[in-house]
């Protein structure tokens, strides 16, 4: 009984290594047969194996299996946003086995599989959802590679779905965020060329050219966002700042004035149109701005910084007129009043000031400006600010 027991594991063991052996044939059965998971298992240990992994039908096979689940993967995503996505690199995947192939091979074929030439040229948009996930989860390096082989797919034809642009500006944002500054500019250049309407790319092209002081390309990036983007609140805004920068501060103004505040949608447009405010020391229509903005994102350091910078300056505003009141020896009830305005803005300053230093403690403007404050309210928070600063210094 023991010997047959014995046996019978052996046989078993025999059975499951042979389920285990990689086999072209097995992969290209699941793979008729649409059931994709298995026939990536299968296909994935003929890759693995020595022998196998030296024909370029493997990878002809590898690719299409790839290809496939990359397609059924994002078409679920389309119809779910709840959808969890199983093979997440299977576009690179497929990138990858479509380029083994045609290396070892260039004329591989299969029956009722795509050619390698034919499938890579088709891959880019996989390609791009794919890089964007990897942006999402700030693998910018690995969305630098993914990307890099969708644009690779994109320019290999002409494309049967355009991407407007976004395949450039997405890859673009990746070298930025990597540093890469200098190829950053090529690619926003080759997102317009593709047709993008994209107003980040208008504005991160017109910074560039602004640095090199080149108006007749900031005007000539300025028109053409115009013309694609008619109305866009953010090319109005790209077109108030670049009046300021070329010292037209009148224009700047009166297309400011032009804008309904109401009209505002986010929290970006807000804080812009009150930085241009307080550009133009308008305090109390930025300090109106900066508050709703703060109501809808309360943990924003721009936000925070510049409501400090709005009470301060209404405190000092009521503080001098305090001063002039007393030297020509006015009612006294009324310096009062201008006093008690002028520490209550004062409050909400350090208030402001003290919940962005939350966020960026080691800001120096933010720290000289704090203890400016302490000093009028002679505080000994001052002495500990001072400290701070410095400490900054050593």
């Amino acid at each position: 009984m023991k010997n047959y027991i014995l046996i019978l594991v052996h046989l078993l063991l025999l059975v499951s290594l042979s389920a285990q052996k990689p086999s072209l044939t097995k992969a290209y059965n699941a793979f008729y047969d649409k059931d994709y998971d298995k026939a990536k298992v299968q296909i994935d240990l003929c890759t693995a194996d020595e022998k196998l992994s030296a024909k370029a039908q493997t990878w002809l096979y590898k690719g299409n299996i790839e290809f496939l689940l990359a397609n059924r993967e994002y078409s679920e995503k389309q119809k779910n946003e709840a959808y969890q996505i199983r093979y997440p690199d299977a576009p690179v995947q497929a990138f990858d086995a479509f380029e083994k192939a045609l290396s070892i091979n260039p004329k591989v074929e299969a029956l009722d599989m795509m050619n390698a030439s034919d499938a890579l040229k088709q891959l880019y948009p996989y390609l791009l959802v794919c890089g964007v996930d990897q942006l999402i989860a700030k693998d910018f390096a690995g969305a630098k590679k993914t990307l890099a082989k969708g644009i690779q797919s994109y320019e290999m034809d002409t494309p049967q779905y355009p991407m407007n642009g976004d395949l450039y500006y997405y890859y673009a944002y990746t070298l930025e965020s990597l540093g890469e500054k200098d190829d950053m500019l090529k690619y926003y250049r080759k997102a317009l060329d593709d047709g993008s309407q994209n107003p980040y790319v208008f504005a991160k092209l017109i910074d560039h050219y602004k640095a090199a002081n080149d108006r007749p390309n900031i005007e000539k990036t300025l028109a053409l966002a115009k013309e694609k983007n008619p109305g866009d609140m953010s090319v109005r805004l790209l077109e108030i700042d670049y009046a300021y920068w070329a010292g037209d501060s009148a224009k700047a103004q009166n297309l400011l004035d032009q804008i309904d505040e109401r009209s505002l949608k986010t929290v970006d447009e807000m804080v812009n149109v009150a930085n241009f405010r307080i550009k133009e020391k308008r305090y109390e229509d930025a300090l109106r701005l900066l508050a709703k903005a703060n109501a809808i994102d309360p943990g924003n350091f721009v936000i925070l910084y510049n409501l400090g910078v709005c009470s301060y300056s209404f405190s000092e505003y009521f503080f001098n007129l305090q001063n002039q009141m007393a030297l020509h020896q006015g009612d006294k009830s009324e310096i009062e009043i201008l006093k008690s305005e002028s520490d209550k803005y004062l409050n909400e300053a350090a208030g402001y000031f003290e919940q962005a230093r939350q966020l960026q403690p080691d800001d120096l403007n933010l720290l000289n400006t704090l203890r400016a404050i302490y000093v009028r309210q002679q505080s000994p928070k001052a002495d500990e600010i001072d400290k701070v600063i410095k400490q900054m210094g050593n």
